[in-house]
């Protein structure tokens, strides 16, 4: 049976991206972006911070073919694609639950498996976040009078917002930069190579050019 973690807080930040553990891929190298943190408790006590760049809900949604108004599926995705196991980890069937979930979504494309539709893909990809609900993790929101009391009690005089992922939310997707990142996603799956800041036309970057030995 999944464990129910608490989501206490979600706070934006602009941090180096050699700080960032996940995405790093999908991050400009020559600099930083903006990064959520989303806070967390599980049920011994113990402390999550989740961080990830701004760009992956953009990613994500460009990725499963999620609308980008729909951030309460994106961020769904966020929050629990961490805990699904490694197939190629051995140690994973030491892990009765991992195991399990393994087996229940075994054989389902992912987002780069060739010749499957975006529906498929994004059916397939909720699946497994389902199946992380029910054997690994779940997210409930900490009460909101118990989340204004730990603000006043570190001094804060922000305001706890109904839910606590309410800022994520209000940060809209620019379809624009959605597309974009769809039409690079489209490109990988056909070259088998990763777009990123060195294989784009330098023109088209103002005031920015590849470092030396970039592909242009």
């Amino acid at each position: 049976m999944a464990e129910v973690w608490t989501v206490w807080d979600a706070e934006l930040g602009y941090s180096p991206m050699h700080f960032v553990k996940q995405d790093v891929a999908r991050t400009n190298p020559q600099g930083a972006e903006p990064l959520w943190g989303v806070a967390s408790v599980r049920p011994d006590g113990g402390r999550v911070l989740h961080t990830f760049p701004h760009s992956t809900l953009e990613w994500r949604a460009a990725e499963y073919g999620i609308d980008h108004e729909d951030l309460d599926t994106i961020l769904d995705v966020i929050l629990h694609e961490p805990y699904l196991p490694n197939e190629d980890d051995p140690l994973v069937q030491l892990d009765p639950a991992a195991s399990k979930l393994l087996d229940e979504v075994k054989g389902l494309p992912t987002c780069w498996t060739p010749g499957v539709p975006d529906a498929e893909r994004r059916q397939a990809h909720l699946a497994r976040i389902d199946a992380v609900k029910r054997h690994r993790v779940q997210f409930a929101n900490a009460p909101v009078a118990e989340r204004q009391a730990a603000l006043v009690f570190v001094g804060s005089a922000r305001v706890a917002p109904p839910h606590p992922l309410d800022p994520i939310r209000a940060a809209r997707l620019d379809p624009i930069r959605v597309d974009s990142r769809r039409m690079a996603v489209k490109w990988q799956r056909r070259t088998g190579r990763q777009a990123d800041f060195f294989s784009k036309p330098a023109t088209a970057f103002m005031g920015m050019q590849p470092a030396a030995g970039g592909v242009v």
